[in-house]
């Protein structure tokens, strides 16, 4: 793409209204919360056809750590800025932290993983959850309730009875070590009671204690029958019951009496006698009208250590295969096992017999550190596939908080169906976890009640549900998780929400920065590209990955059943089995280009101003809008075969360069007869392979020819390893130093100098505060004043510096390797080549090459005039 075309226009910012455009592209808890802002918002989300298919609202989703640890200091979530003080006093309670975000990862059964954001745990530990709460523990006894959309917060006393010691999850009573398992959250917190009444249990491995109001104390359940340690405990009917480790239930009615210990383990003797329940974990839920008390029992899930001569370690799975960017593998019969039992507790003196429950219907139970969840859910199938989720099944996770070995599966689906096996996968995290993960069902049933009374509305001004009654906070809060198309739709809705993104105070955008524009991970690994693509709620979100900060995604809608071929500003040239055509990536404006061979089609005058070249390895064609392709004309003498790898358009004439002799061919398109061509000899010649490429200069008056080893890796027997870069999870090697050159020459001397035989390249020894990016896009040479040529301590990062070249791929189906280069002009001596290695491993079924794009604002800033609140 020769030049880029100018945009204009209000119809592209919300064609479908502003909510659902936002919400549908806003992580979903965020999402939840816009739509708890204000009653304009709520009422229209409950209408909405479309919001519940764009987000997994009612779905059973496993919250967990991000793929990638985000440093602080590159986490956008963690800099939003914390909300404006009226007035000097401030609320202690709902104002002493300010209000910030962690990225986490959302896992719906059923569909691909996607980030999601809640309020700021630092460094507290995710100890329990129950509907919109979860519990946080942090150190010395900082125990606090945290709402996951609103952001409030419940502070918890200590337990007086119990000390503290420098591990947050241990502690000391009359000499015993005490392990904190998690928190149960009974009873949540509502706006009807003040958020001050609740009920929580806090699960120790030899103690219980109960909570019921903030204000008040924990009451310690003694229990001096108590041979093994506890596994899990709830409230059912103003009781309290807890299981052991080896499957004893015992109650305490606070105000009577207890303990009672009304059962011992319900085990058939088959499974006690080859001693698999040693292995098994004791859970406790509720019946769905909440009239009876379940006990699950599940066996066969091993945590990694080595049980020689107590159990058979879990044998290799049966099958296995990809389905939303994860393995979910199945174990045959036998190997892992789950019962549930079910008891009336209407009488417990003498209690009645525990009864084996062989179907749950249509409810299927969710249990782990999280409260036990019971809900229908419908069974379908995905490609002929069952899908993950299903009824009449027990789902589970971590039993317990800080495990020292992760659960494996860590996610298990037991189906009470005796012809069903056991499947289960891991999370993207399983040996670099820090927050056991939860079951979370993302939704905003109870947006009602976040605003009764509450300082942490997402709205101001009485809720008129108009975007300018947001916050600048809150503008930051949703930009920050919007895709940055969308992001840009945002800031052309008015001046003001222009102007709070376009300054940008925490650098959560990193506007006119050269980023990777490249499939998403899920692409990548474990599963075909047509299944990755069917299994993705929107199958054309690309990432796009800033060198040195935390990926974010974009939506392109247009590239469905497409490829891209270029791209230069704001357009995309792509194509498909009906042609080609120019899409804008804001507005998705699209204009068709002719064939080849076919007529030309016609443009308005608007969208005429644009030049293309269409390049071939043996052909290349030249079009101005509105016009025919042109074929320029090949080198003479005729034996010559040419291998073009590279052209521009500068100054209205067309440069191509040839990559194995190094020529650069040029075509004077003002000419009447543009098909004759001039031959300019390369800079160098040695026995060097060189990859090629051509730009203008900063200025833009004069061409540059690119020149880098193009057998970087290759020769080499030993690969060096990947470095993991936390900041945006890319993979960086280090390769020894190669040849890079860059010449320039001003075009108006090219014709005299290619006549009379005698033209010289002029080397360029220094790009000053400009870098290149070159690749299947067209050139862009960005400048990076603010950045460093060098890393500080001659490191691989940060990876983005001025004065370098960076080149990606020139083919937009490329077969090589993925290697994405930085040369340094001037290195230090010994000063190694940066590389970003993308994954081997299913490449040549993603067939799309990564190239660079430049994430702009200033068009939203060109319909401010035309849009109006």
């Amino acid at each position: 793409m020769a030049r880029s075309i100018n945009e204009s226009g209000s119809s592209w910012v919300f064609p479908d209204g502003p909510l659902e455009e936002i919400a549908s592209r806003c992580d979903v808890i965020t999402a939840a919360s816009l739509v708890g802002s204000c009653k304009f918002y709520h009422d229209s989300a409950t209408q909405s056809v479309a919001l519940p298919a764009s987000q997994p609202f009612g779905m059973p989703c496993v919250l967990h750590t991000h793929q990638t640890e985000v440093p602080p200091a590159h986490n956008p979530f963690s800099r939003v800025h914390k909300f404006k003080q009226q007035g000097a006093q401030k609320d202690k309670q709902h104002d002493a932290k300010d209000r910030k975000g962690t990225l986490c990862q959302l896992t719906p059964l059923d569909r691909i993983s996607s980030d999601a954001v809640i309020p700021d745990g630092g460094t507290g530990m995710w100890a329990g959850a129950n509907g919109d709460w979860i519990a946080l523990l942090g150190f010395p006894w900082n125990w606090e309730l945290v709402n996951v959309y609103t952001g409030r917060r419940i502070p918890l006393p200590p337990i007086s009875e119990f000390k503290s010691t420098p591990d947050k999850l241990v502690f000391e009573s009359n000499d015993q070590h005490l392990q904190l398992l998690k928190i149960a959250i009974c009873r949540v917190p509502t706006a009807a009671s003040n958020y001050t009444s609740f009920s929580v249990l806090a699960i120790f491995n030899a103690a219980i204690a109960v909570l019921h109001c903030a204000s008040s104390r924990w009451t310690v359940l003694d229990n001096q029958f108590l041979a093994y340690g506890y596994s899990d405990a709830i409230i059912h009917k103003g009781i309290v019951f807890a299981v052991t480790q080896t499957g004893e239930v015992y109650a305490w009615n606070q105000l009577s009496w207890g303990p009672l210990l009304i059962s011992t383990a319900p085990i058939p003797p088959e499974l006690d006698e080859q001693g698999r329940y040693n292995l098994g974990s004791w859970w406790l839920a509720r019946s769905p009208d909440g009239s009876r008390l379940f006990l699950v029992h599940t066996w066969g899930v091993t945590d990694g250590r080595d049980y020689t001569g107590l159990v058979r370690i879990l044998p290799a799975a049966a099958t296995s295969e990809g389905r939303h960017g994860r393995t979910i593998r199945g174990y045959g019969k036998g190997l892992l096992g789950c019962e549930v039992y079910s008891m009336d507790t209407s009488q417990l003196m003498p209690p009645r017999p525990w009864r084996r429950i062989i179907s749950l219907g249509s409810y299927s139970l969710f249990l782990g550190v999280n409260y036990p969840i019971i809900i229908p859910v419908e069974d379908g199938a995905e490609h002929d596939r069952p899908n993950m989720a299903r009824s009449n099944s027990v789902y589970t996770s971590h039993h317990a908080v800080g495990l020292a070995y992760p659960p494996s599966p860590e996610i298990c689906r037991f189906s009470l169906n005796s012809e069903d096996c056991t499947v289960g996968f891991q999370t993207n995290i399983r040996w670099t976890w820090r927050q056991v993960p939860l079951w979370l069902i993302p939704s905003f049933a109870n947006a009602r009640q976040w605003n009764l009374p509450s300082r942490h509305r997402l709205c101001r001004g009485g809720g008129d549900g108009h975007l300018e009654a947001l916050t600048g906070d809150n503008i930051d809060l949703i930009a920050a998780h919007l895709d940055v198309t969308y992001t840009v739709r945002l800031a052309a809705c008015s001046r003001e929400l222009y102007d709070q993104i376009s300054n940008d105070e925490g650098k959560m955008h990193h506007w006119d920065e050269p980023c990777l524009l490249m499939p998403p991970p899920a692409y990548w690994f474990d599963e075909h590209w047509d299944v990755a693509r069917a299994s993705r709620l929107h199958d054309t979100v690309y990432d796009l990955v800033p060198l040195d900060h935390p990926r974010r995604s974009v939506a392109l809608p247009f590239m469905h059943d497409r490829k891209w071929l270029g791209a230069n500003g704001d357009w995309i040239a792509a194509a498909d089995h009906h042609g080609w055509c120019l899409v804008n990536v804001y507005t998705e404006r699209h204009i068709p280009l002719p064939s080849l061979p076919d007529p030309k089609i016609g443009h308005g005058g608007r969208y005429a101003d644009y030049k293309l070249i269409a390049l071939f390895d043996k052909r290349i064609f030249y079009l101005e809008g509105g016009g025919d392709w042109r074929m320029l004309k090949n080198p003479t003498p005729e034996q010559i075969v040419p291998a073009f790898c590279d052209a521009i358009e500068l100054g209205g004439q067309v440069f191509a360069v040839d990559e194995i002799r190094g020529w650069t061919y040029f075509w004077d398109t003002a000419n009447e007869n543009p098909m004759s061509m001039f031959v300019i000899p390369p800079p160098v010649v040695d026995d060097q392979q060189y990859a090629w490429f051509l730009a203008p200069t900063a200025d833009g008056k004069r061409l540059m020819i690119i020149l880098t080893v193009n057998n970087i890796g290759i020769a080499n027997a030993e690969v060096p390893p990947d470095i993991p870069y936390a900041a945006n999870g890319l993979q960086l090697r280090q390769y020894p130093p190669v040849a890079t050159y860059v010449f320039e020459q001003d075009p108006i001397s090219l014709f005299v100098a290619a006549r009379a035989g005698d033209f010289h390249w002029r080397q360029v020894n220094s790009l000053g505060d400009h870098s290149l990016f070159l690749g299947l896009n067209y050139p862009i040479i960005a400048n990076l004043k603010k950045r460093e040529s060098k890393a500080p301590d001659g490191t691989l990062v940060p990876f983005m510096r001025k004065n370098c070249v960076y080149t990606a791929y020139r083919k937009y189906l490329h077969n090589q390797y993925p290697k994405i280069l930085r040369c340094n002009l001037q290195p230090d001596e010994g000063e190694t080549v940066g590389v970003i290695s993308l994954p081997r491993d299913s490449w040549g079924s993603v067939r799309q090459a990564a190239m660079w794009f430049k994430p702009a604002l200033n068009i939203a800033r060109s319909v401010l005039p035309l849009k109006k609140h």
